[in-house]
């Protein structure tokens, strides 16, 4: 990949602006995936699907 400092060729100033956000979104720390949330709504389908025997194939 050519050098972040140069700009591509016949880029307009919204095209820079928008590369430059997207660099400075790709940047940032990421919350990670599968987290408390995922666990809960699983263990919660999970849980419930045992009052329901009539609601498994």
């Amino acid at each position: 990949m050519a050098d972040p400092t140069d700009d591509p060729p016949a880029e307009t100033p919204i095209q820079k602006a928008l590369r430059l956000k997207q660099a400075a979104l790709d940047a940032k720390p990421k919350p990670p995936r599968g987290g408390r949330f995922q666990r809960e709504r699983a263990a919660a389908a999970s849980s419930s699907a045992k009052s329901k025997p009539w609601m498994s194939r």
